[in-house]
Formats: C-alpha cells, sequence, structure tokens
C-alpha cells in the first residue's frame, strides 16, 4: 500500500493548474509532476473543464429563474406571517389593557 496521501483539488485549484498548460504553455508533464498528480487526472479534468465550458456563456438558466420566483414568493410570504403576527400581537396587547391586565 502506498502511504502517499489522497489529495482533494478545489475547482478553483483545478482551473489554476490547466490555466498553467492553456495560457502560460507549460508542459503537463512538468505541471503533473509539481502538483503530484497524474497525466490522465489532468486530461479529465480539462475534458470536464471543456464539456462545462459553454454554461460560462448561458444566459441565466431556466432553474435559477423558477429558484428566484420561488424565494420571491416566499418572501412575500413571510411578510405577510409578520404583518398578521403583528396585527394579533397588537389586538393581544389591547385585548389585556381592556381586562386590566396591564
Amino acid at each position: 500500500m502506498s502511504d502517499r496521501k489522497r489529495r482533494r483539488f478545489s475547482p478553483d485549484e483545478k482551473v489554476k493548474i490547466l490555466k498553467l498548460h492553456l495560457l502560460e504553455h507549460k508542459p503537463i508533464s512538468d505541471i503533473c509532476d509539481q502538483f503530484g498528480i497524474q497525466p490522465t487526472l489532468f486530461y479529465n479534468w480539462q475534458k470536464q473543464f471543456f464539456e462545462n465550458a459553454a454554461a460560462a456563456f448561458q444566459p441565466k438558466n431556466e432553474s435559477t429563474a423558477t429558484q428566484d420566483r420561488l424565494i420571491a414568493g416566499l418572501r412575500e410570504k413571510l411578510q405577510r406571517k409578520n404583518e398578521v403576527l403583528a396585527e394579533l400581537m397588537e389586538e393581544h396587547v389591547q385585548l389585556k389593557k381592556e381586562l386590566g391586565d396591564l
């Protein structure tokens, strides 16, 4: 068994590593040695990067718009709840005053 610990790279770290090759034209073998990764892992990251690159140019997607509508609806519902609670508390205080509890 190997004593090497498996290292997890964050998405930002993966992009940084890919940039070294794509923008700075550093050889993949040097990058892999520097970060202790296998070339196949580098190529997998590169493949994922290009497969998902179109998402960076997509307009706001439908699911985000749906989430925005849901959030707006929940905010309105929360506002109505707060208004009802305030009204009930006001009635409660008024009732206590009439009964002489306050």
